[in-house]
């Protein structure tokens, strides 16, 4: 007997809680979260990037130091994944009195944490000046910026919040590639793509039938670590997975993580599932009964 998959469906009124990640159910919204630390000055910034290891991260800071570029590598955990995946972002100052001056970087759990700190390099200007925006330099090695060729971050404020515009614009053609808006809502019916993968899925999950009638699943929970996640299967067969991230650093606060994502016949031993877990990220292999 073949193993169902369960998709996910949003809500009918309210549609997915995140449309970052269709299995999160509380905790902040979206793929990054930047905090302004006001004892030190400096910014925090939270990049979910599932998968990645800590020894495949890169930070590059740009020469004229208003921009820090993050690229990392998420490799194939199984032979059941369709690829591995490849992330690349930036950050940084959006101001002309500062530079960066220091880049704290911590990896674990699918997610990357920078602390970035800045200095003067202009006093003629206003003492407050701003974090979160960046470009990607022009003259960066090549097989990292192959795919984004100008990235631009510019935070308003409207009725108090901010607004994050997020653009790719190709620099050989004046083209807008790609352009997003986050808000503090980030909720909706669509669940959005992962913006900063440049090779392989950029989909918070992915599903195979076996052969054999198995299922195999891939479900991004970043932030949870490896002994956080919990599976189970009720009276009904129902397979359900869920997931604590625990605020750390200077995140806002924690995350939860809960899926309905198979049905196994009544009976079923759930110990014959395969499981793992790792990296933010939980694979499992059923078995057919």
């Amino acid at each position: 007997m073949s193993i169902p998959h369960i998709a996910p469906v949003p809500h009918p009124r309210d549609g997915y809680y995140a449309t970052n990640n269709p299995y999160q159910v509380n905790g902040p919204k979206g793929f990054t979260e930047f905090k302004y630390l006001e004892e030190t000055h400096d910014l925090f910034v939270r990049l979910d990037f599932p998968g990645i290891k800590k020894e495949s991260v890169i930070i590059l800071l740009e020469p004229s130091k208003k921009a820090v570029i993050v690229t990392g590598e998420a490799p194939k955990e199984s032979k059941l994944d369709s690829s591995h995946r490849k992330y690349g972002t930036a950050t940084g100052l959006i101001c002309d009195c500062c530079e960066i001056s220091n880049i704290q970087c911590f990896v674990g759990d699918g997610v990357v944490r920078l602390i970035l700190s800045k200095q003067k390099i202009n006093l003629r200007v206003p003492i407050f000046c701003s974090f979160g925006g960046a470009r990607m330099p022009t003259d960066a090695p090549g097989n990292v910026f192959d795919y984004l060729f100008l990235f631009v971050i510019m935070i308003y404020f409207a009725g108090g919040h901010p607004l994050v515009v997020i653009c790719i614009i190709d620099v050989k053609l004046p083209v807008l590639l790609f352009e997003r808006w986050t808000d503090p809502a980030f909720t909706g019916p669509t669940i959005r793509p992962h913006p900063s993968v440049l090779e392989g899925s950029t989909s918070a999950y992915e599903t195979k039938q076996l052969s054999n009638g198995g299922l195999y699943l891939r479900i991004d929970m970043p932030g949870v670590p490896s002994d956080g996640f919990i599976v189970a299967v009720d009276g009904n067969g129902v397979v359900t997975i869920m997931g604590r991230a625990p605020a750390t650093m200077h995140d806002s606060s924690g995350r939860s993580y809960v899926g309905k994502v198979a049905i196994v016949p009544r009976g079923y031993d759930w110990r014959r599932i395969k499981i793992i877990a790792k990296h933010g990220v939980i694979r499992l292999t059923i078995p057919p009964y």
